[in-house]
C-alpha cells in the first residue's frame, strides 16, 4: 500500500504541511531559452534537496508534514502589482494603451493550452508553443483577474489575458514573457468572483475527473513540493481541496478530517457520492484522503474513488479503504457544503 511520490516540473507551494510557493518572477525579462532552463533546472535542483527544507518520504500517495515549512532558496521575488508603473505603461496616455492592447507579446515555455473561458478548467481551444519555446507570439485586447493563481517555474499570476491570435480564447499570463504578473497597458476587465465552495456532489466530480487528463491528456502528476497549473497542492489533501473548491494551495489531511467547517464525521453506510474516505492518524508519511464516488456492488465490498497518490497521481480506481477487510484507519466524512 506503502506509495513514492514522483516529481514533475511544475512551481511549489503550500500553506501548513508542504514547502512554500514562490510568488513572483524576477524582474529582469528572460530570453525564451533562459526560462525554459529555469523551468526545468529549478524543480530538479530541488528534487535532489538542494536548497529544498522539510522533504520527507511517504505513503499511501500522503502528505508533507504540517510542519515543514522550507522551499526554494533565493527565488522569491516581488510582483509588479501596479500596472501604470511598468515601464511599457509609464507616462502612456489613451491612444498608446489601446496600441500596447493591439500590441503582439512574446512567450515562454511549451503546450501553453488557450481556453475557451477565463477558467483554467475551461475546454481548450487550441495550444501555443507546441513544439518549441516561445515559437509563437499572442495578441490580446484584454485581461481578466480571475482569483486563481497559476504558477510554471518562478512565475505566478491570477490573469488570464483574451488572445485574438495565433488562436483566439484566453491564456494565463504567466505563459507571457514579461516581468510583470499582468500585461503591461492591456485593460482590465471585471472577471469572476473568487472561487467559492460549490454546493454539488457532481460538479465536485467533475473537478475531481479533470486531473485524469488535464496534463496534455495525462494525469496530474503527484508531488507534496509542488503545486498545479490551477494553483492546488499536487498530494491528495491539495486535490481533494481542488475538487472542493476550498481556497489554493489547498488544506492538509488533517484539516479535511478535523475542520467542522469542511467535513463532518459519517458512518460507511452513508456513504454517497462526493464523500471523502481520510486516513488522518500518524505521520506525513502515511495520511492519505480518497473522494468516495459509488459503489461496486450491493454488499458494499468495495467501490470506486477518485484519488491523488504517490508513484502515480491522479486516479480513478476501485478500493476498500475503511470496509471490513481494508485499511481500517480510514474513516467517512461528508463535506459540509452538500447540506445534509
Amino acid at each position: 500500500m506503502h506509495e513514492h511520490s514522483t516529481t514533475q516540473p511544475v512551481d511549489t507551494t503550500s500553506p501548513a504541511d508542504t514547502m512554500r510557493s514562490t510568488d513572483g518572477r524576477a524582474h529582469r525579462r528572460r530570453s525564451p531559452l533562459r526560462r525554459t532552463v529555469l523551468r526545468k533546472v529549478l524543480p530538479t535542483v530541488a528534487a535532489a534537496g538542494i536548497g529544498v527544507a522539510g522533504f520527507a518520504g511517504f505513503a499511501h500517495g500522503g502528505e508533507p508534514s504540517d510542519t515543514a515549512a522550507g522551499g526554494r532558496t533565493g527565488t522569491k521575488t516581488a510582483l509588479s502589482r501596479d500596472t501604470v508603473s511598468t515601464p511599457t505603461a509609464r507616462g502612456a496616455n489613451i491612444g498608446s494603451i489601446r496600441q500596447a492592447a493591439a500590441a503582439d507579446f512574446p512567450t515562454w515555455g511549451t503546450r501553453w493550452v488557450v481556453h475557451a473561458s477565463a477558467d483554467v478548467h475551461s475546454p481548450s481551444v487550441g495550444m501555443i508553443n507546441k513544439s518549441a519555446p516561445g515559437q509563437d507570439r499572442i495578441t490580446a485586447d484584454y485581461q481578466v483577474d480571475t482569483g486563481r493563481k497559476v504558477c510554471e517555474g518562478n512565475a505566478c499570476s491570477t490573469f488570464m489575458a483574451h488572445i485574438t491570435g495565433p488562436v483566439k480564447g484566453f491564456l494565463s499570463v504567466v505563459a507571457v514573457d514579461i516581468p510583470q504578473d499582468r500585461l503591461p497597458g492591456v485593460p482590465v476587465q471585471d472577471g469572476p468572483p473568487p472561487p467559492q465552495p460549490s454546493g454539488s456532489r457532481q460538479e465536485m466530480l467533475n473537478r475531481a475527473a479533470a486531473w485524469l487528463t488535464a496534463n496534455n491528456g495525462a494525469q496530474v502528476p503527484y508531488s507534496q513540493a509542488k503545486v498545479w497549473k490551477d494553483g492546488y497542492r499536487q498530494d491528495c489533501s491539495g486535490y481533494v481541496s481542488m475538487a472542493l473548491g476550498l481556497p489554493t494551495p489547498g488544506t492538509n489531511t488533517v484539516g479535511l478530517a478535523t475542520n467542522r467547517s469542511i467535513t463532518r464525521p459519517i458512518s460507511v453506510g452513508e456513504l454517497k457520492p462526493g464523500d471523502l474516505l481520510i486516513d488522518a492518524a500518524g505521520d506525513n508519511n502515511n495520511r492519505h484522503a480518497v473522494i468516495f464516488e459509488k459503489w461496486n456492488n450491493d454488499a458494499h465490498t468495495s467501490y470506486t474513488a477518485f484519488e491523488q497518490r504517490g508513484g502515480h497521481g491522479t486516479d480513478h480506481r476501485t478500493l476498500t479503504y475503511g470496509l471490513p477487510g481494508g485499511d481500517a484507519e480510514f474513516k467517512p466524512y461528508r463535506p459540509v457544503q452538500f447540506g445534509d
